[in-house]
């Protein structure tokens, strides 16, 4: 009997490489508020904007609770589909998705909020996913496990029989806490295996 059930997949650095696009989108608002643009170099702010849910990222640049409030309206007065364009689907993706159709169960799992389902039919990839959990559809996204139950329970398998392919600590923090196997893709953090091109995630199978 096959053992993995279910592939759950992260968005940002893990479907498509998006800090261009993330950035862009976080600049616009910091341009909208009034606010020097952030410093790419800053190493903490910029995995902070490519890893939380919009809220959270934006309470991290405006403290303030007003400023927070105004941040988060500006936030939901812009378009994301000017910042597709910045955004590049990780090599071997759409193979990998073909081979795994049909054979287990595909999902996202995001911290992503308004964006994904659009992200998802720009590059053609929404006929692929049985359930597109985001931001939005919690009250505490990752590393709260509660997106990932989610998943599973849409499923109906056991944490056991799911794999969760991530990028971040964020990430792993989330499929630790739901029990799911953490898959790590290009990034050296503890997990179940790591992964540096998608097609590896075939060979669990």
């Amino acid at each position: 009997m096959q053992r993995y059930k279910a592939i759950i997949y992260d968005c940002d650095g893990v479907m498509f490489d998006s800090f261009r696009a993330n950035l862009a989108f976080y600049q616009r608002i910091m341009a909208m508020m009034g606010r020097a643009p952030l410093d790419e170099g800053n190493e903490e702010q910029m995995r902070i904007l490519h890893t939380y849910a919009n809220r959270e990222v934006l309470a991290h640049f405006f403290p303030d609770r007003g400023d927070w409030e105004e941040a988060v309206r500006c936030a939901g007065r812009i378009d994301y589909r000017d910042f597709v364009p910045l955004m590049i689907m990780e090599e071997g993706f759409r193979e990998t998705l073909d081979a795994l159709q049909g054979m287990v169960g595909l999902g996202v799992c995001t911290n992503r909020s308004t964006s994904m389902e659009m992200v998802l039919r720009s590059f053609g990839l929404d006929s692929y996913f049985g359930i597109v959990m985001t931001a939005a559809g919690v009250a505490n996204p990752k590393p709260h496990p509660e997106p990932l139950l989610k998943v599973l329970e849409h499923f109906a398998v056991a944490p056991g029989e799911a794999l969760f392919v991530g990028d971040s600590e964020v990430d792993r923090l989330a499929a630790e806490a739901a029990g799911v196997p953490f898959v790590a893709y290009k990034t050296d953090l503890p997990s179940f295996v790591r992964i540096t091109s998608h097609g590896d995630i075939l060979s669990l199978m």
